[in-house]
């Protein structure tokens, strides 16, 4: 690849289209036509002299050349971003405390907090990473100004920024789904894992046992990747190298979490309305719909406790 270009634009367009698996959904986050982000990735794959996407029936998905490259776009991408947005803000002083979901903590959700505190020397960024119960009693507590929370009860309040499904997801190296009985990581002393995950398996018949115990998820992302086990994962944090487990291989959808912004209500800041800005564009992206179909009816979810 040595001597050929790769615009800030074809690499927006490229990393759009590899993240949603669709020309249609990425020209929808990128408020552009179909055809213009078509025209994108073929005058990438032109000056590359090689695809980087197999073109489905529905959809697409990455060549090894794409795989390759994408690690690479999302640096581009996010340094540009990084670069535009700190020539724009003004520059912010004083303590945000903020709570993060463990879920989104190997994500996009540290870049985006480093980068905002990086943009402000005066800033005094403090995160704790826990479940989203902790987390709201941190809030109550006066242990934080902001908290980022799932809400699979369906009857939290708060700031919506995204609704993430929760599905079976396997490595793509491994296929462990494949193994009888199958492989399987679960919480400890979860009852969401016992009265939604588990039952989800049972229903289907699937001869399963538990292969790797933890407490967080970027645990169950480790068994994953690592050819352990297939486990429950929020689909915006499929970790590469994984997919999803349809219907299709016999593995629906287990819930559907609302991801929510809650406030301290004793009061707020120009740095804490600055850090509620830069969580809601981290999320802007994951919110994507998938083109595999809706998540299951809120319905489904009430019953699930926080997780």
């Amino acid at each position: 690849m040595a001597g050929v270009p790769l615009e800030s634009d074809l690499m927006r367009g490229f990393l759009a289209v590899a993240e949603t698996g669709s020309v249609t959904l990425a020209a929808a986050r990128l408020g552009r036509t179909q055809s213009a982000v078509s025209l994108l990735i073929k005058r990438l794959e032109d000056n590359l002299n090689q695809p980087l996407f197999n073109r489905l029936a529905r959809g697409v998905s990455l060549t090894a050349r794409g795989e390759q490259l994408l690690p690479y776009a999302r640096r581009v991408v996010a340094l540009l971003d990084d670069a535009a947005q700190a020539l724009r803000e003004k520059t912010l002083t004083g303590p945000v405390r903020v709570g993060i979901p463990d879920e989104y903590s190997g994500t996009v959700l540290p870049r985006a907090l480093a980068a905002f505190d990086e943009r402000h020397e005066g800033l005094q960024v403090s995160v704790i990473c826990d479940h989203s119960e902790q987390q709201l009693a941190a809030l109550e507590a006066d242990e934080l100004d902001l908290a980022v929370i799932h809400d699979t009860s369906y009857f939290e309040k708060g700031e919506l920024l995204m609704t993430d499904p929760t599905v079976w997801v396997t490595s793509l190296a491994h296929s462990q789904h494949l193994r009888h009985p199958v492989p399987v990581a679960v919480y400890r002393d979860s009852e969401w894992c016992r009265t939604l995950a588990q039952p989800s398996l049972n229903r289907q018949g699937i001869d399963w046992r538990p292969a790797w115990h933890c407490t967080v998820a970027s645990a169950l992302r480790n068994a994953v990747t690592n050819g352990m086990a297939i486990a429950a994962l929020s689909r915006s944090t499929i970790p590469l190298g994984c997919r999803e487990l349809t219907p299709e291989d016999g593995f629906p959808p287990i819930d559907s979490a609302r991801v929510l912004l809650r406030r301290n209500p004793r009061g707020t800041s120009p740095a804490i309305e600055g850090m509620a800005a830069v969580l809601r564009e981290a999320f802007r992206p994951l919110a994507v719909p998938s083109p595999r179909g809706e998540p299951p009816a809120p319905e489904a979810a009430i019953l699930a406790p926080s997780r």
